[in-house]
């Protein structure tokens, strides 16, 4: 599959570096040995001759290439790409990493897209060196991976849970990708002294790609949190999900170089789908320095950028929530809308069966704000029904949010909604789907943060003087919401 669409020079120089910062964005497959690794892995580099590189490590396992036992290629960042593409391919990839293709097959993946199985099949395999169907495999062979490590579960569960048709297939996959067995792997993660997790929980390291302002994000958060749905105990935020096949609880805290999460989960089926989500909500594969570039460039942003590096932008578990979020949140202060969720969610919040600490509820269902919400909201009618309906239109599926969405697409959507402005639209693309280059310039907050640097406070002033943030103009909004 020789279609990799990067400069291979380059990236062989940036592997002669082993600069961390490249994890993730590509592979590269060492011939004679038919093993790949990340860029920095500490092998001694081999010959340039003997190297090529791919975009995926799914492309290097399409050639016949395994995955290094010493570097685990699997287990770094993502490619930030895939947040930066509004395409057919990243929209595609974020999909495929939600487990799309293990719940509904590629026929799934292709209606949620809106295009065929052939075209989709096509471009990924044009873009990216592989299929769906061999992107949805690196997938599986990860979350198998994380199970065998982390946990005692019976090697014929682990199978199941990470999305494998039967035993041999999962076999077969294990040995082709990581050229050992299932039980090589749980042998070789003993002698590395982990210790596997107790029953229905695990834990996993979600790395990042530094600097990671882990406490800006952590305060965005915090200042949002629905008490029940999420907590801040000791430094550890926690929250509760809403998953394909049953409900989970997550707790991650900062290191130095990765997030700790702990997972609860009532289906292990669920792993790759909660750790996927779990990253996008802390943003851990953006690429800071990019980001960094650009702003900094600006003057008046300059001295922001050297408080807080390695911001990130929130991202979200469950796209139908950030829409009610959002809807609520529409011209009232964050402290009021947290107080109108808290008792949204207490009214109509389903109560978890196992309560983890101070996480006892998920957010409440479309269907249920529709159905009740109208006795529990308060505030102008308008609202309400605004609220109201977008919700009826989540239930009956006539409004689809996903992190597959086409970002235009999704935008006129919501905006055919009466009540629906484009502040929502845009915060709904910033959370769901990690839109990069979106500036809120009608949120007060943001224009008094750039009034507060020096820049243009006026919506149009300020959207002519962002030009030269693309494509980074989400994170510039972060940075001015700071300010404020």
């Amino acid at each position: 599959m020789d279609v990799v669409l990067i400069d291979e020079d380059q990236c062989y120089r940036a592997s002669m570096s082993r600069d961390a910062r490249f994890d993730g964005q590509f592979v590269l497959a060492v011939r004679t040995t038919g093993i790949y690794c990340r860029p920095s892995c500490p092998a001694i580099m081999p010959k340039r001759s003997n190297v090529e590189f791919f975009t995926t490590a799914a492309a290097a396992q399409q050639a016949g290439f395994r995955a290094c036992r010493r570097c685990l290629p699997d287990s770094v960042p993502g490619s930030p790409e895939w947040n930066l593409r509004a395409d057919l391919a990243g929209r595609a990839m974020r999909l495929i990493t939600d487990g799309i293709v293990e719940r509904d097959g590629v026929p799934g993946l292709a209606c949620r897209l809106g295009y065929s199985e052939r075209h989709v099949t096509r471009v990924l395999t044009a873009e990216l060196g592989a299929g769906p169907l061999a992107l949805a495999r690196a997938h599986r062979a990860h979350s198998a991976r994380l199970l065998i490590e982390t946990t005692t579960l019976p090697l014929a569960d682990i199978a199941f849970a990470a999305g494998f048709a039967s035993v041999r297939q999962f076999n077969d996959t294990i040995r082709t990708v990581f050229a050992t067995t299932p039980t090589g792997l749980r042998t070789a993660a003993a002698k590395r002294h982990r210790t596997p997790t107790t029953a229905g929980k695990v834990t996993v390291r979600l790395p990042y790609r530094e600097p990671f302002d882990y406490e800006g994000l952590l305060g965005f958060l915090n200042a949002r949190a629905i008490p029940g749905v999420e907590a801040f105990v000791d430094g550890s935020y926690g929250r509760t999900m809403r998953l394909a096949h049953g409900t989970g609880t997550a707790w991650l805290t900062p290191t130095p170089s990765h997030v700790t999460c702990t997972l609860s989960l009532t289906d292990m089926r669920d792993l790759g789908s909660a750790v996927a989500r779990l990253r996008r909500l802390l943003d851990l594969d953006a690429d800071p320095g990019a980001v960094g570039e650009v702003l900094g460039a600006d003057p008046a942003l300059e001295a922001q950028i050297r408080k807080n590096p390695g911001l990130r932008l929130p991202g979200a578990v469950d796209g139908v929530e950030i829409v009610t979020r959002a809807l609520i949140g529409q011209q009232i202060s964050v402290a009021a809308a947290r107080t109108a969720l808290s008792t949204l969610t207490t009214a109509l919040g389903e109560p978890l069966s196992t309560p983890d600490g101070p996480l006892t509820r998920l957010f409440p269902t479309p269907a249920a704000i529709a159905e009740h919400g109208a006795t529990v909201l308060t505030g102008p009618r308008r609202r309400i029904n605004t609220i109201l309906t977008v919700n009826a239109a989540l239930a009956a599926g006539e409004l689809d949010v996903h992190v597959g969405s086409d970002p235009t697409e999704l935008s006129i959507a919501l905006q055919r909604f009466s009540g629906v402005g484009p502040w929502t639209a845009g915060y709904v693309l910033m959370r769901v789907l990690g839109a990069p280059d979106v500036l809120l310039t009608g949120d007060v907050a943001l224009r008094k943060g750039a009034a507060n640097l020096g820049l243009p406070s006026t919506p149009d002033e300020l959207s002519a003087h962002a030009s030269a943030w693309r494509p980074w103009r989400s994170y510039a909004g972060m940075h001015l919401w700071s300010a404020a």
